[in-house]
């Protein structure tokens, strides 16, 4: 029982999170709860005038990328609201010092084409933003469920490669989706796949609106022209910051001023002034629409709550301070109930609005809630001035925002690195462009499992040899210095042996000894084989199977007049084969503790046999 809890232990809690309070008062241990549970109460009493000033600087900076954008075919509106209670939220929650809060494009996009499959955003927009907002909730309930129970493992499953293909494939369904504000087409399919927008915007070629091309070309051009720049240098990573918003500005006041001869120009219009209304009596709990409410919050929880913690952890890593996962879960799944509740949709930890708070010297979250500040002065006093706003900036500002999430160089890696990766990322982007974002992510997490599978089931056994002068045992085929020993055959199983690849290692093993057989023969050696070595020093487990597995291997080789040695078993495999009596068939000549050592005492056994003969 003590092993099991301390297993249990070790898979839930591989941080031991309750090591500080060993050893205190119970007032200390209450403090330390708190801190643990709310940690602005562990990082606030350090806070100074100096860190105000750097996180009001790069607060200011983030906040003026939290302009009106229409995501998640959601009323531009808000996206402004879910920068407002969400960071003040994850301020006091969350772990981070530089995880700027907001919406983000991949986590949009899927809610927007699961939502879409069930309500038309256009028919019934009441009913899609119910949706959205129950979507959202229990998105959040799933994310701090995992953080609360400690389940964080569960987004390992989403490895980098399916994220690169996802991004890619989202990047280019969310880019066709703005082709209906770009080119100001009003017949439009409600379909997210590459195939029918392209023929829907082929059948309504009729009804593009030339008045758009010229400003989508400049602001596509502005944009490319600061992304360019602050690729360069990245010194001025406030040219791309800076250019979504000095393009909203521009175009609202040239709309705004020549209103009279932009015919055809869609602009936002009315944006309501104010506070964040209530939302709460608009979550669908006994709707007939529950079920897809249900798994679009799963999807697309998962997905940013993957995004907000790479994200997290990649900033913490440049500064060289540590996040708690579990933390960040709990974080983001609380502002995300909370934000369900005030009229805001999914949200996470933006990578770009993450890197402009670095660069601008954040220091702490108060940085989100310098933010929300800004953005509440927006709400209350600032939002007839976007009433003018082209409908066709914000889908440029929308391309060009998922632009940078096409990692082609990251594919390239792939393939050159390992090909079942390449395979997961090309699956992963095929499925989203071609057949829809759930069935994409689906594909491409099946092709992750397989590759895990395929490394439980189809391990690694190699043949060893010794390098010259040294007690170093090799791969023969990787080291061409590694010479082969007379009478042994040495093999390294390189992963644990489980019922799941106990009958493959084996087959292989028995192959190995036919091809040491074969060898020999061809060569027409004196000395035949006699000791098979088994290296076991990266089995770090076994089961009943595996235990299964030596035994028959001893008693088959043991018929043909062979040995099975075994070399360097862990701790927990020696408890297993102890418990099991298994050593017991092995005898004392039959177990070492390295192969160097089962080599040598074993030839000078069979050396000294020979002499007394």
């Amino acid at each position: 029982m003590e092993k099991l809890k301390q297993r249990v232990g070790e898979i839930f809690f591989p941080d031991d999170p309750l090591h500080k309070f060993k050893n205190q008062t119970l007032p200390k241990k209450l403090l330390l709860g708190l801190q643990f549970l709310v940690p602005v109460f562990e990082w606030g009493p350090q806070y100074n005038l100096k860190l105000l000033r750097s996180d009001v600087v790069s607060g200011l900076t983030i906040a003026s990328l939290a302009i009106p954008q229409k995501l998640a075919k959601l009323p531009p509106i808000i996206g402004l609201y879910s920068s407002f209670v969400p960071p003040m939220i994850y301020a006091l929650l969350g772990s981070s010092r530089h995880l700027a809060v907001g919406p983000v494009s991949i986590a949009s996009l899927v809610m927007g084409s699961m939502l879409t499959q069930e309500v038309s955003a256009t028919e019934d927009p009441t009913l899609y933003l119910k949706l959205a907002f129950t979507a959202t909730f229990f998105a959040g309930l799933f994310q701090a469920s995992l953080g609360l129970l400690r389940l964080g493992f569960v987004i390992d499953f989403l490895s980098k490669a399916t994220l690169v293909g996802f991004t890619a494939g989202a990047a280019v369904v969310v880019s066709l989706q703005q082709l209906k504000g770009l080119l100001g087409i009003v017949t439009f399919t409600t379909k997210m796949e590459i195939v029918p927008v392209i023929s829907s915007v082929f059948h309504s070629r009729d009804e593009v609106s030339h008045q758009n091309q010229k400003p989508i070309i400049q602001n596509l051009l502005l944009f490319l022209i600061g992304l360019l720049m602050s690729m360069k240098n990245p010194k001025l990573f406030w040219v791309s910051a800076a250019a979504p918003l000095t393009s909203v500005i521009a175009a609202t006041l040239a709309s705004f001023m020549f209103s009279s001869k932009l015919h055809g120009v869609k602009i936002i219009g009315h944006l309501p002034k104010g506070l964040n209304p209530p939302s709460m009596d608009m979550l669908l709990f006994s709707s007939s629409h529950l079920a897809v409410a249900i798994k679009t919050g799963i999807v697309t929880g998962i997905l940013s709550l993957t995004e907000g913690i790479a994200v997290g952890t990649t900033f913490a890593s440049l500064a060289n301070y540590p996040v708690d996962g579990n933390k960040e879960m709990m974080a983001i799944g609380a502002m995300n109930m909370v934000g369900s509740c005030t009229s805001c949709y999914v949200t996470t930890g933006s990578f770009s609005r993450s890197a402009v708070n670095y660069n601008a010297g954040a220091k702490t979250a108060v940085s989100n809630t310098v933010m929300a500040a800004a953005v509440l002065v927006t709400l209350l006093f600032l939002m007839p001035l976007f009433h003018y706003t082209p409908e066709v900036i914000l889908a440029a500002i929308i391309i060009t925002a998922v632009i940078g999430l096409v990692d082609y160089r990251a594919a390239g890696r792939l393939w050159k690195v390992d090909k079942l990766d390449f395979a997961a990322c090309l699956c992963s982007f095929v499925g989203v462009v071609f057949v829809s974002v759930p069935v994409g992510l689906s594909v491409a997490v099946g092709v992750s499992m397989f590759k895990v599978l395929l490394h439980v089931t189809r391990p690694n056994a190699v043949v060893l040899g010794n390098l010259p002068g040294t007690q170093i045992y090799q791969s023969v085929q990787r080291y061409g210095e590694a010479e082969r020993v007379a009478s042994f055959l040495i093999v390294a199983v390189e992963s644990p042996i489980y019922f799941a690849n106990s009958t493959y290692l084996k087959e292989r093993i028995m192959r190995c000894i036919r091809e040491e057989e074969e060898l020999i023969e061809a060569n027409k050696e004196t000395a035949g084989l006699k000791y098979v070595v088994v290296d076991m020093t990266a089995v770090s487990a076994i089961d009943t199977s595996g235990i299964e597995l030596l035994c028959e291997v001893r008693k088959t080789l043991e018929g043909r007049s062979l040995q099975l040695v075994l070399a360097n078993p862990g701790g927990t495999v020696m408890e297993k084969l102890h418990l099991s009596k298994s050593l017991q068939l092995f005898g004392s000549n039959g177990l070492f503790i390295s192969v160097g050592e089962a080599v040598a005492h074993i030839s000078s056994l069979s050396k000294a046999h020979r002499e007394v003969i």
